[in-house]
């Protein structure tokens, strides 16, 4: 096989990791969060069973759904799908590096959201206005911070290309840097708020009062239902790779040999599953704050952002 044909078979593998992993690290939060919180836990694998279960029942619409309300799963899914092939997983150089831009993928997560709010809408329940509204609060005050954190890496390494700078921070070594500190933080609070985990949204109720995500899907069911969850699970685990691409990339392949690959599945996985402790310690020690106080939230993180884009220009750039 030539380089490229070795490079696109890569691609996909990555790709495919991504749906068959993320339920799995799905999983292995809700069962850390049981043993935290001295309940029985479930096994890790029971995503997959929830995900073949509703893959196997009959889906349920309203008499007045459109095609919008059919359509938006497969939307969503889509577009995370999209966004996982383009997130450097256990190696760079990979030929989606092209379109592995941060703002195309903050494009593409308001892309999904756009249309699960527009389907939220178009059955006309109340709850469905209500979780879209929500929603749409909480991402008009997140992806200023995320863009915000972006731009303070992207200032460092030169490019908003997410492989490209993945590879600057992996040669820079291990470097202080006060404003890549300031992003992590930043970054970490925003996939805090856009995955709806705890303090901001609470992925396990269905109470009228707290919900956000849940309350624009509580209409779908069977298939659809399954394609959301996957997508979110999908989501989740895409922002926790993306902090390790960031700030902790050592361990990813630069290179296309069985010795590197493997090191960076290796390196992937235990990154992953040691931030998937801190998230689960996160949730454990905090409860659900109110929803007045998440634009608060988010404006401490848009402001730690802001902080580090400051430090960047000011201690590293001599500005």
């Amino acid at each position: 096989m030539s380089k490229l044909s070795i490079a696109w078979s890569l691609a996909a593998v990555q790709t495919l990791i991504f749906l068959a992993a993320a339920p799995l690290l799905a999983g292995w939060v809700k069962r850390l969060k049981c043993h935290m919180q001295n309940r029985a836990a479930p096994p890790v694998w029971q995503p997959y069973r929830d995900l073949a279960k509703l893959l196997g029942k009959d889906m349920v619409l309203a008499e007045n759904a459109s095609w919008l309300f059919r359509a938006v799963p497969y939307v969503v899914f889509g577009a995370t799908l999209l966004a996982a092939a383009a997130v450097p997983l256990f190696a760079v150089h990979l030929p989606t590096a092209a379109i592995a831009d941060l703002i195309v993928l903050a494009g593409l997560f308001a892309l999904a959201r756009f249309f699960t709010a527009l389907a939220a809408l178009d059955i006309g329940t109340a709850f469905g206005g209500m979780g879209a509204s929500r929603e749409m609060t909480v991402a008009a005050l997140a992806e200023p911070a995320m863009l915000m954190a972006v731009f303070t890496l992207a200032m460092t390494a030169g490019t908003t290309n997410l492989s490209a700078a993945t590879e600057y921070v992996l040669q820079a070594g291990v470097v202080l840097r006060p404003s890549f500190l300031f992003a992590l933080f930043a970054l970490a609070m925003v996939a805090v708020a856009e995955c709806g985990r705890i303090p901001v949204d609470n992925p396990a109720t269905h109470l009228e009062l707290t919900m956000l995500h849940e309350a624009m899907i509580l209409e779908y069911s069977g298939r659809h239902l399954a394609l959301i969850e996957w997508a979110a699970q999908i989501k989740l685990m895409i922002y926790a790779v993306l902090i390790i691409d960031f700030f902790f990339p050592w361990g990813i392949a630069s290179e296309f040999n069985a010795g590197a690959l493997a090191i960076g599945v290796v390196a992937v996985t235990v990154k992953t599953m040691l931030l998937a402790m801190l998230l689960v310690v996160w949730e454990t020690l905090l409860a659900k704050m109110r929803l007045f106080r998440v634009p608060q939230f988010l404006g401490f993180a848009f402001l730690l952002a802001l902080l580090g884009m400051l430090a960047s220009v000011m201690l590293e750039t001599g500005g």
